[in-house]
């Protein structure tokens, strides 16, 4: 290995390991970058949010907490939340346990007038959210703690340049330019940045490939699909601040890693994982269409995040769409005969994954098969898969369901759609609201980070753009693509780098701290050490100056 990869490696593992220090990776000016805007500059910000229930209190990670913090001061209200929290307990509460828990529930917080003898939990849960959306989410408004949500959101609002990161080795290549390692300096968060070279993008004409990808990330919240938290530009790149994947891809791990193919457990695992984020993409109409092992990305701990959004597309309400995109070998029937389709061709995709997870091939193509396009095509088409004794029944029939060549049959794309998907016996081992919550099923394989990094030498170096001149045509896309943090990832980096317990102070005894008080004036902009030697050298020239006239 070279030297010059070694150091990038060991500078890039010791950022990951927070620097060594107590700050956790996070800039010496931390408190700085991250200094509360005084709350009469929160006016404008005030009067022009959503004030939404659902938006602030929900689903924002920030916004939940803070309301909880209002809650927790009134003696009604906490009562509400302890019921909340019980439900989402339930909800997470492994079968055989759940009759026990909800009794107790019951017990607790319902009136034994009620005579409930069905146990519902949306409809508790729908009403408790409907009642604190009332009066308590009115009185929450006037409150010091919507105040500081106001500062928070003037941060999360702070503009983003490369100035926000520190930036490490080259990880890889993209359609459009290198991605590289980087941390966010207030927080000491890792990412991997996504640059699209601006002269590479329009030589292409990717414009549209390019903001499409970028808005489709920005829309989804999954912990199964990569998130994109922040997106500026330089001056040559638009940037794209994604969640860090050190584990390698699951291409690897299925061909690099002794015998092709993995165990049936840990199939199961990673395809259960896929179903979830294949049901998350869909849930806000969007059809993924290009999924293969290449683009399934695995984390320290082994978990999985779907990757490379760059075929994704939003399919409108009640419409199908057209499209022959994807990768030889994982194209659905529909897809290569140019037929119209909804969610079915990523129920195809899973088919193949799990097939190929299993026997180590793909089930039209043989490993390493020299192979023309259309009759790999042809195969898809007309030929039916074959199954060695890798293969359980249970393993076979969900193959079998996936890659049925008529989408009109094939699993998961009826009525039920994921939820059928899930209820297959081959995942009767895994409780899929456990998964999704991000509770226990710990994956039997860890990889080891830096064993998945390529030499950075190894790394094929971007050619010159030659003969492209940008213009303002280019900046006007430019301003669409480059829109700074994304608001649930940010806060949820907030909160995750411990930033937020630590920033989120108030006064003593529930008092308003000097930056939420409208009576008390802001604090003047802290200066520099260099700013204050010249402006204290500016002032005794000027008395000299003053001394020599008289």
């Amino acid at each position: 290995m070279e030297l010059e990869n070694i150091v990038a490696n060991t500078v890039l593992l010791k950022a990951r390991e927070g620097g060594g220090g107590k700050r956790k990776g996070r800039s010496k000016k931390w408190k700085e970058i991250l200094r509360f805007p005084h709350i009469s500059q929160c006016v404008e910000l005030g009067k022009t949010i959503e004030r939404d229930y659902a938006s602030i209190c929900e689903k924002q990670p920030i916004g939940r907490l803070l309301f909880r913090q209002y809650c927790e001061i009134k003696p009604n209200l906490q009562r509400c939340i302890q019921l909340l929290d019980a439900m989402e307990d339930y909800e997470v509460t492994p079968d055989e346990k759940r009759k026990s828990r909800g009794e107790q529930i019951i017990k607790t917080f319902l009136s034994k007038q009620l005579n409930i003898y069905i146990f519902v939990v949306p409809a508790l849960t729908r009403a408790a959210h409907e009642y604190l959306s009332g009066a308590p989410f009115a009185d929450y408004q006037n409150s010091m703690y919507f105040d500081r949500f106001l500062q928070w959101k003037m941060l999360e609002r702070q503009p983003i340049t490369k100035d926000t990161f520190r930036q490490y080795r080259v990880l890889g290549k993209g359609g459009f330019g290198e991605v590289c390692a980087c941390q966010v300096r207030a927080t000491g968060k890792m990412y991997a940045c996504k640059k699209l070279e601006k002269k590479r993008i329009k030589k292409r004409k990717g414009e549209s490939m390019a903001l499409n990808e970028k808005q489709i990330l920005e829309k989804v919240n999954s912990r199964f699909v990569v998130s994109l938290a922040y997106a500026y530009e330089t001056k040559d790149a638009l940037c794209l601040v994604l969640t860090i994947m050190n584990g390698g891809d699951l291409k690897f791990h299925i061909y690099n890693m002794g015998t092709p193919g993995f165990e049936k457990d840990r199939v199961q695992f990673y395809a259960a994982q896929i179903c979830c984020g294949l049901e998350h993409l869909h849930r806000e109409s969007i059809v993924y269409r290009d999924l293969k092992p290449e683009n399934i990305l695995l984390d320290d701990n082994g978990h999985i995040r779907i990757s490379d959004l760059g075929l994704a597309i939003k399919v409108p309400d009640g419409e199908n769409i057209r499209g022959r995109v994807g990768t030889v070998g994982y194209m659905a029937p529909e897809v290569i005969n140019n037929e119209k389709y909804a969610m079915s061709p990523d129920w195809w995709g899973l088919g193949c994954l799990v097939y190929e997870m299993t026997a180590g091939r793909l089930p039209f193509r043989a490993r390493k098969e020299r192979v023309k396009r259309e009759e790999v095509e042809r195969r898809v088409q007309e030929e039916e898969e074959e199954y060695n004794d890798k293969f359980t029944e249970d393993a076979k029939a969900i193959c079998r369901m996936l890659l049925t060549k008529d989408p009109k049959q094939r699993l998961g794309c009826n009525v039920d759609r994921a939820v059928g998907v899930k209820a297959h016996s081959f995942f009767k081992n895994i409780n899929f609201k456990r998964m999704e919550a991000g509770i226990k099923h710990l994956p039997n394989f860890s990889p080891n980070p830096l064993s998945f990094s390529m030499d950075v030498l190894d790394i094929e170096q971007f050619s010159t753009v030659k003969g492209v001149n940008l213009d303002q045509t280019d900046n006007d896309f430019y301003s669409k693509f480059a829109t700074g943090s994304v608001s649930i990832p940010w806060q949820n980096e907030m909160i995750e780098t411990e930033c937020f317990r630590d920033l989120n102070v108030f006064g003593p005894q529930g008092t308003r701290p000097p930056d939420l008080d409208c009576n008390q004036p802001p604090e003047p902009p802290r200066r520099s050490l260099l700013d204050r030697i010249f402006r204290s050298r500016c002032v005794e020239t000027h008395e000299d100056q003053n001394d020599s006239f008289f």
